[in-house]
């Protein structure tokens, strides 16, 4: 089993990876096999359905969609550029996409939210599709967006997980316990194994300089979050509070009057800055989502910011370290929301985060597992239950929640030798079961929880 560093952090833009980032990335590959074909399309639809139809408005989805099949996509999004095509696609009720002659698409008409039940492969489900000039379909695809901007076909997903294409991997861990043991036997590190994984399917300069920038635009995010002020699109009328927090914890520094507990307050907002940013559709990596992008971002930022000895060089044994322990999850339990409800998402998200710190503070392999082990226990059976379909509450408070228990997770593993009774194994077993069994009225699609709680939304 491998998935990359660069699966597990995606560069891309908000609110929503499995919403927003898979239904561009799912039209992008749907225009390459209009592309690819030997005939001329003349219109296209699409249709929404499962979470995907519940939530996309909240979630941007329709705009994603819109955008995606006029050609654009997340990571090299352009916001002023998809603002001015959107306008034109409303006046003339096209989409011109590179490479293709225009094409019939009328937002209005031609875009569809299905609130029947969920198709077959996955809570988040579209359909696209391809017509000739007398409206008649022939071409047809069937995505799902599965989860951290993963896109898979209808086809992909029946193959099932072990597809996995590409040059053999030295460490091809499918477990905790593989990793161990694999760790045991060669003298590595996670980072290490991992990275020599990575390396056998790239090069070891194009690693260096795709981490860098990974690291660089989650501290941008964070920064950008630090210094913006407003209220937050969508109709809640949420104000972004980060600035204020941060403002305020400045002020105080080298009064002598903080509380010690203050510190979980610069961990709070350091993501919460980040799920401020996603909120506002703008970019951040997925860590492994957009709904759980601040965890690992804020962790780092501490660590960087608040404990002493540390060093940016580092930064790329903390990603590589959190992307093993993200890997294991996807391949064994679920990184969607909508699948497997908040504890795939900022679960994942604290335990990829507490593995990473517990490692650069120099934690054995056993004790990073014992920290990704911690964090993720305590947040199994955690809803998705977004109120009004947005990306905003509960979400960005608790991205600062998840950074919290990630670095206490660290902490407690640190003070011991790695031994535990829970294995990680079994905690992300626990947590797919706890998602299989969960309402889905509580995954990801506002139809319970504080989402039909919160009066006058």
């Amino acid at each position: 089993m491998f998935l990359s560093v660069f699966d597990m952090f995606k560069v891309g833009i908000g609110p929503s990876s499995s919403h927003t980032m898979g239904p561009m990335v799912a039209a992008a590959r749907f225009l390459d096999k209009l592309r690819a074909a030997p005939f001329r399309a003349h219109g296209l639809r699409a249709s929404l359905h499962g979470s995907l139809a519940f939530t996309g408005i909240g979630h941007a989805t329709d705009r994603a969609t819109i955008l995606g099949l006029a050609g654009f996509s997340p990571d090299s999004y352009d916001h002023d550029a998809a603002e001015a095509a959107l306008a034109t696609i409303r006046e003339t009720d096209q989409v011109c996409p590179e490479g293709l002659t225009p094409l019939a698409f009328d937002p209005r008409q031609d875009l569809k939210f299905d609130f029947g039940p969920n198709l077959p492969g996955h809570a988040n489900g579209m359909i696209l599709m391809a017509m000739d000039a007398q409206g008649d379909v022939i071409l047809q695809e069937t995505y799902y967006s599965i989860g951290g901007g993963f896109v898979m076909t209808e086809d992909e997903l029946a193959a099932g997980k072990a597809t996995d294409e590409g040059a053999p991997v030295p460490y091809p861990f499918k477990s905790a316990l593989e990793m161990l043991e694999m760790a045991q036997r060669s003298g590595k590190s996670i980072a290490q194994m991992k990275h020599a994984n990575e390396v056998a399917r790239g090069c070891a300069d194009s690693l260096e300089k795709g981490v860098a920038r990974l690291w660089q635009v989650m501290e941008d995010c964070i920064d950008r979050g630090l210094t913006t002020e407003g209220i937050l699109p969508g109709g809640l009328g949420v104000k972004r509070r980060a600035k204020g927090i941060h403002d305020a914890l400045l002020a105080e520094r080298g009064m002598n009057l903080t509380a010690p507990h203050t510190i979980n307050d610069w961990m709070s907002v350091y993501a919460m800055a980040v799920n401020e940013e996603n909120a506002a559709g703008g970019q951040v990596v997925t860590a492994p989502t957009n709904g759980a992008a601040g965890v690992v971002p804020a962790t780092i930022r501490y660590w960087l910011d608040h404990v002493p000895g540390t060093s940016r060089k580092a930064i790329p044994e903390f990603l590589l370290t959190a992307a093993a322990i993200g890997g294991l999850v996807k391949f064994n339990a679920s990184i969607s929301g909508a699948e497997a409800g908040c504890q795939a998402e900022v679960g994942s998200a604290s335990a990829m985060a507490a593995a990473g710190l517990c490692a650069v503070m120099g934690g054995t392999p056993e004790q990073v597992e014992n920290a990704a082990e911690i964090a993720l226990e305590h947040h199994l059976g955690m809803t998705c239950d977004p109120v009004k379909g947005l990306v905003q509450v509960p979400c960005i408070e608790r991205n600062g929640l998840g950074a919290i228990k990630a670095v206490s997770a660290a902490s407690l593993s640190l003070r011991g030798d790695g031994t535990h009774l829970v294995p990680l194994d079994a905690c992300i077993e626990t947590m797919r079961q706890t998602g299989a069994d969960m309402s889905e009225k509580y995954k990801e699609t506002s139809l319970g929880g504080l989402a039909v709680n919160i009066p006058n939304c």
